[in-house]
């Protein structure tokens, strides 16, 4: 018997993959102590895009939410998604803060952080794993999972090794895209196993439709976890869902454990919630649909849209196919990288505008150029050295570690929001989201002395930027 053990998604990726991570924390409360005896082995509520949508979005301190979940719940472990260097926000960020923002967040109540870097680059990974080691934290390391020439079993049996060995206390094979297969993840999971004797999980979206039946052989194979989210917030271009998955393994050697009257109480709580998302055009019904051509141009379901929009912009959508083409040749060209964010956004524009101007880089923009640069890390492959000399010029590209030539920038931002500051913490969100940040600074103290944050003798107040 293995009891195969859950983390619930709800609370961070299946409201981002659906909504655009618009769900309130008050719409969290009410259910939480439920969600806490569920037996879940860990639920996922923090990092990603949460922190950014709450300061922008919903007028929500994120540090304040996740103590709020804290207090809610006392006996399932916390966990948070983090980009390693990027920690939340788009850039890397230097030692100092990327340590003072896994101090805090650990403090706050977070006892698993995932960690990924999007290039798998495990250099960009190592002062958040020795920062949440440091304070006691469970570290799950993620293999950003793609496809490409590069990506051999011995690719991921190395990678799980080096996890390993750098002091992780689990893996995760991130596939931010849906395009595992049933019949990939029945070679990778024993190669990983092989490998390391860490649990591993298992991350998918059901872009593709096809992430279920992966989940079942994953878990057939070997794998130890897997993520779902409650029904109202799974599938399309989320999770499977969690009450089918606690069913597909009821009365199996892998079962649960999970009570389908426990999960239809949750279930019950977050349906008006996502009903709410769909009246007001926040979840679009497209986003439940299945998409194969995520698995034809193996091009994550986010990604599609995004282009989508660029050719609209550009009345050009009969270049869309064009388009799809050209992405795979843009990823060689930068080292075939995997497809999740920063890279995927990169990779799809620089594919576009290849295509509208007619000429292959005769336009690069200059994230292009900051990957040609090294600014982001190693890919696996190295870069097309003309492309690169045509985006750097006689610049010596970056070979060390990115973060290695940046300054502390602590004492620097604790200084710039000196008068604005009302907890420890608002200096990491200056830190992550400095324009962002500034303006809800603005707006919590004029909540909190009764002011209208839109008036114009408040505005005239100054606010760090």
């Amino acid at each position: 018997m293995k009891k195969i053990e859950i983390t619930e998604t709800v609370l961070r990726d299946g409201h981002q993959s659906l909504a655009a991570t618009r769900m309130k924390t008050e719409e969290m409360l009410p259910i939480l102590e439920q969600m806490d005896q569920a037996g879940y082995h860990s639920i996922e509520c923090w990092g990603g895009a949460t922190f950014d949508a709450c300061l922008r979005f919903l007028e929500e301190d994120p540090w304040n939410r996740l103590r709020q979940l804290r207090r809610h719940i006392k006996n399932t472990k916390l966990q948070m998604l983090l980009r390693g260097q990027n920690l939340l926000g788009y850039r890397h960020y230097a030692d100092d803060v990327v340590e003072y923002f896994v101090q805090k967040s650990i403090a706050d109540g977070i006892d698993i952080l995932r960690i990924f870097d999007a290039f798998n680059d495990l250099r960009n990974v190592k002062t958040v794993v020795r920062a949440a080691k440091r304070e006691g934290a469970e570290v799950q390391l993620a293999m950003a999972y793609t496809t490409g020439s590069a990506y051999t079993l011995d690719y991921w049996k190395q990678l799980a090794t080096d996890m390993e060995n750098m002091g992780a206390d689990s893996l995760c094979i991130k596939d931010m895209a849906g395009i595992l297969t049933p019949d990939a993840v029945s070679k990778l999971v024993p190669a990983l196993k092989e490998a390391v004797s860490l649990p591993i999980q298992l991350h998918s979206h059901c872009t593709s439709g096809i992430a279920p039946i992966t989940y079942l052989r994953g878990v057939e194979a070997g794998c130890d976890r897997i993520d779902t989210a409650i029904s109202p917030f799974a599938l399309g271009t989320s999770q499977p869902s969690t009450e089918v998955m606690a069913e597909t393994l009821r009365g199996t050697p892998f079962d649960t454990g999970l009570k389908q009257s426990t999960l239809a109480e949750i279930a019950d709580h977050f349906r008006p919630v996502r009903d709410r998302f769909f009246a007001d055009g926040t979840l679009d019904p497209k986003m439940l649909s299945v998409d194969m051509k995520t698995l034809l141009y193996q091009v994550p379901g986010g990604m599609l849209s995004n282009l989508v929009s660029q050719l609209k912009e550009q009345n050009a959508m009969d270049k869309f196919y064009e388009v799809l083409e050209e992405i795979p040749l843009v990823r060689e060209d930068l080292g075939e990288p995997p497809l999740v964010t920063p890279s995927s956004q990169i990779v799809g524009t620089q594919a576009v505008l290849n295509v509208l101007t007619g000429e292959r880089y005769k336009v690069m923009s200059q994230e292009t150029k900051r990957i040609l640069h090294g600014d982001y890390g190693r890919t696996v492959k190295p870069f097309n050295r003309e492309i690169q000399k045509k985006a750097i010029g006689e610049a010596l590209p970056i070979t060390c570690r990115p973060a290695d030539l940046l300054a502390p920038e602590l004492e620097t931002l604790a200084k710039a929001v000196e008068g604005f500051k009302e907890q420890e913490e608002d200096v990491l969100s200056y830190a992550l989201f400095p324009q962002v940040a500034a303006d809800f600074f603005k707006r919590r103290a004029a909540r909190v002395n009764g002011i209208n944050p839109d008036c114009c003798d408040y505005e005239n107040k100054a606010y760090p930027v």
